[in-house]
Parts: C-alpha cells; structure tokens; sequence
C-alpha cells in the first residue's frame, strides 16, 4: 500500500463515528429518533418494505388494512416495550418476520385478508417493541412514537409503490411475452417442417 494511500485511510479511520445498528443511541431525541430506528436497521427495513410488497400482492382492501394493520400494532409493541412490559424473543421474532414475509411473498399465495392482518400484525408487535424498549431516555414517549410511526408508514409505501410497479409492469410485458413466446413456437414448427 502506498504511503499516501495509508495515511488517507488511516485518516478516514480516525474521523470516522460509530456505526450503530439501530438509531436512538446518543443525543437523538423525539420525533427525528422514532423516525430513522426503522430506517437504521436492516431488518425493520425489510421487514416494513416486506408488508407493502405483500400488500400489492394481496390487492383490495389489503392494500391499505395490511399496512394499518402493521402500524396499529407496532405502536402497541412500542407501549409495552416503552412501558417496561417484557416480551420473550423480540429479536427472533423480528428476524423471523423478514423471513416468513419473504417466504410469503416468493410463494405469491393468495390469503384470507384476515388471516394476513394477523400475521403482520403479530411480526408488528416484535418490531414496536424494540422501538420502544430502544427509545432513547431524554426522548419525548409520543414525538417519539410519532417518528417510527411516520417512518413505518413510509417504507410500508415504499413497499407498496414497488410491489404495485412490478405488478404493472409484468402485466405489459406478458402479453408481449406469450405472443414472443408463440413465434418461437411457429418458427420451430417452420424449423421441424423445413427438416
């Protein structure tokens, strides 16, 4: 390594801050530190996208109950884990919200709109939890019940625009797929006729 390439990086080092998994440690307070937990950790993140995703698939009336379901039990979770109320296994059930999501998603079954409700609104009370036992001390309880709301509601519609532009987007391209893919099959009969 170059000497002035050593001394920038080592420079970089110095300057650098903790990186923290999950937002709220430090002089973060209120709104601004309820909104960026979600954001800070990969798996509220993929999680909360994974619920607007979900939602677009699901369609109707799930397209908004799924999220306000989310919602409305995160900040339940949020109460308890604010309040002190212990909850066996949050970080399972959070990570395990990322994967039954995912899994629900790739399998791209239809469900009960109920039965979907009641699953994100389980995982949902995991992640509000975690947001409220990780609220920082000088954090007003309802600025910062606000923030993870507001930042929830945001990534759930970014799941949502995303889930909805993929639906649109695979419905122009399928027509123009099965009529692509009934060429190749003449050009092929045209090919075993030939032969």
């Amino acid at each position: 390594m170059r000497r002035s390439s050593f001394v920038a990086f080592a420079m970089a080092t110095l300057a650098a801050t903790p990186a923290l998994a999950h937002t709220g440690v430090g002089s973060a307070s209120g709104f601004m530190a309820g909104f960026g937990h979600p954001i800070g950790g990969l798996d509220h993140l993929l999680a909360m996208i994974a619920v607007g995703v979900l939602a677009s698939q699901q369609g109707g009336k799930s397209v908004w109950l799924l999220p306000l379901s989310f919602v409305g039990m995160m900040v339940v979770g949020g109460i308890l884990g604010a309040t002190g109320v212990a909850l066996p296994f949050v970080e399972i059930g959070i990570v395990g919200s990322v994967i039954v999501l995912g899994a629900v998603i790739a399998l791209g079954k239809h469900m009960p709109t109920a039965a979907a409700m009641a699953l994100v609104g389980v995982f949902a009370v995991f992640h509000g939890h975690a947001h409220g036992t990780e609220m920082p001390v000088n954090a007003v309880g309802i600025e910062y019940g606000v923030g993870f709301a507001v930042a929830t509601a945001a990534l759930h519609a970014i799941g949502l625009g995303l889930g909805l532009s993929v639906k649109a987007l695979a419905e122009k391209i399928a027509p123009t797929a099965v009529r692509a893919s009934g060429g190749a099959i003449a050009a092929a009969g045209l090919f075993l006729l030939a032969a």
